[in-house]
């Protein structure tokens, strides 16, 4: 199988690569999610803000409702306020923890994910495993995340994918650079590999810039070779 990993337990060779590339093999792109965005689209933090503001407006009103003053209710709907804001510190750590430690590599070959808290792991998958790649603007700033669809029968885990993998893609797990700045433009980096690992003299990719509309294709490589 072409698609595998294995555990850092060492110093990489080079920030994201494990080993030196080969000679025939050009680095062309690396980068890392953008906290912010990857706090609020893998950890969820507007929902669970939202919940949290939900909750507090529900204590309050019930509170009134129970014949308390404004200020006591105010008193009693209060201390879920530290509640709220450790639930919301969790998640915003656990989205700067994960950028800091996510290296995404593009190659003139393959695509390389090293992501991991306690134990780093990083993902080998070469070009001729990928059949296609799919852009999703997430902003305005112009973070986005781009999907990849890996070619049967391989299939890399989903549990050790997350949270760079595709929502809701467990039947069929697909890598996904998440989060990342200037997505478009990283997207073109990608197709324009792809198509160059598949022999094509122009990529095939479509990148929309209106962040309210689904994934689009950015790259379809020629079938697989040999």
């Amino acid at each position: 199988m072409s698609a595998v990993s294995h555990d850092d337990f060492a110093f990489d060779h080079a920030p994201g690569l494990p080993e030196a590339l080969p000679q025939n093999e050009a680095l062309l792109w690396q980068g890392s999610p953008d906290w912010r965005t990857l706090a609020r689209e893998a950890f969820h933090l507007r929902a669970v803000a939202i919940y949290f503001g939900l909750l507090l407006a529900w204590r309050f009103v019930t509170a009134l409702y129970d014949g308390l003053g404004v200020t006591a209710a105010l008193v009693h709907a209060a201390w879920m306020v530290p509640v709220a804001l450790a639930g919301i510190g969790i998640l915003l750590g656990l989205g700067y923890a994960y950028a800091r430690t996510t290296i995404y590599t593009l190659t003139s070959k393959r695509l390389l994910i090293r992501s991991g808290l306690a134990l780093p792991v990083t993902l080998n998958i070469p070009f001729a495993r990928i059949e296609s790649a799919a852009v999703r603007p997430l902003t305005k700033s112009g973070a986005g995340n781009i999907a990849l669809r890996v070619a049967r029968p391989d299939r890399i885990a989903w549990l050790l994918l997350w949270p760079h993998v595709r929502p809701l893609s467990l039947r069929d797990p697909q890598p996904m650079l998440r989060a990342v700045a200037d997505a478009d433009v990283v997207a073109k980096h990608v197709a324009r590999a792809l198509a160059a690992d598949a022999g094509q003299v122009q990529p095939r990719f479509t990148v929309v810039s209106n962040v309210e509309r689904p994934a689009q294709q950015v790259a379809q490589p020629a079938p697989a070779r040999g």
